[in-house]
């Protein structure tokens, strides 16, 4: 399977509500017409989030082809232009970056029905390698991180280099699906999730976590 994570930022001047429309509405349907994507998947930053502040991201696609040569074929397609055109209507200048990456499923729990996702954005330690990184992320900090109460699905997205898309703008995505914002609130007190910000010392750079609360659109699978 060949994944990429897309991380967005939308142009200015388009409030939140009308890029997440045009998005779920317009341009999925364009995307979905690609040929060779097996699975497209939306996720939405909640409105809520942008009360205080502008989130670092206004939206993530997850887009998966069965391998790389499939995915060469359909960006050489009249669709995937057809998709990249549509773009500009939603993404500032250099509003998107994509990731290739490799799934790890930690918690093998079933998405909830109207739940939301955790999507979080990695940089590593500076003193360590990105193989380094990805040992420690999947073999001492994933074990940690699954005994979060509430969390029910948990996968760790580990970034690959590909020259496609130059330099990996982060290390690793984790996504982890909770109930509602209530019950991923209520996890915060709990010994597993102070274990889990104690790790995350020995592998990431100091204040350099970003994040996302989204909600899910599955448009293709």
């Amino acid at each position: 399977m060949f994944q990429i994570l897309a991380v967005l930022k939308r142009r200015d001047g388009l409030s939140p509500e009308a890029f997440q429309e045009h998005w779920r509405g317009r341009h999925a349907e364009l995307a979905c017409k690609i040929p060779g994507l097996r699975r497209y998947v939306q996720n939405h930053t909640l409105l809520s989030g942008y009360r205080a502040r502008s989130p670092i991201y206004d939206g993530v696609a997850e887009l998966c082809f069965d391998d790389a040569e499939d995915f060469e074929r359909a960006g050489a397609s009249s669709e995937m232009a057809a998709a990249q055109a549509d773009q500009a209507e939603l993404l500032a200048p250099e509003g998107v970056r994509i990731l290739r990456v490799e799934p790890h499923t930690i918690v093998d729990g079933p998405a909830p029905a109207d739940g939301v996702k955790l999507i979080s954005f990695l940089t590593r330690r500076h003193d360590l390698s990105r193989e380094r990184f990805s040992s420690h992320w999947h073999d001492r900090h994933g074990p940690i991180a699954a005994g979060i109460p509430g969390m029910r699905r948990y996968l760790q997205y580990h970034a690959r280099d590909d020259a496609r898309f130059g330099a990996p703008l982060y290390d690793g995505i984790p996504i982890a699906w909770f109930e509602d914002t209530d019950a991923l609130r209520a996890s915060e007190p709990s010994e597993a999730y102070a274990r889990t910000r104690a790790d995350e010392a020995h592998f990431l750079e100091p204040d350099r976590i970003r994040f996302v609360i989204a909600t899910e659109q599955l448009l293709l699978a």
